[in-house]
């Protein structure tokens, strides 16, 4: 079995604001610009980047925590499901995500440590510095 990927990001919104743009379907494919399917509600199944990742949503505390079952539709049939956890932390004015990703095959753990950085944190970073922009633009007042 692999070892946990384990990462920590702080960026310029709020912890709710992040936990609520994750799990809002359109707002999630803004910034990671492929088809999603989400909801806080347990139990509900979740895709994302067009179907690539499927899996569940076990557990959600608003603003706080989500835990999600989850796979990439190239892993082997025998690969267990994954477990991704989401934690949500105020810090001042600013929000950060600590992510704990469990269970991730072997084959592709470097892929998905790599792939939280390309295809989640740094276009969300740009995303919400782009609706900063839109916030206090002279056009948006």
């Amino acid at each position: 079995m692999s070892k946990p990927i384990v990462q920590s990001v702080d960026f310029p919104a709020t912890a709710k604001q992040l936990y609520d743009i994750y799990l809002d379907p359109q707002r999630h494919a803004a910034f990671t610009g492929g088809r999603v399917r989400i909801s806080p509600k347990p139990g509900s199944q979740f895709t994302a980047f067009d179907r690539m990742l499927i899996g569940k949503t076990l557990l959600t505390i608003p603003g706080k925590l989500i835990v999600q079952r989850w796979r990439a539709h190239h892993w082997k049939k025998n690969d267990l499901d994954s477990i991704l956890i989401l934690t949500f932390t105020p810090i001042g004015k600013r929000g950060r995500i600590d992510l704990v990703h469990v269970n991730v095959p072997d084959h592709d753990h470097a892929g998905v440590t790599d792939g939280w950085k390309k295809y989640y944190w740094t276009p969300l970073s740009a995303y919400l510095r782009g609706a900063q922009r839109r916030r206090f633009s002279p056009k948006a007042m």
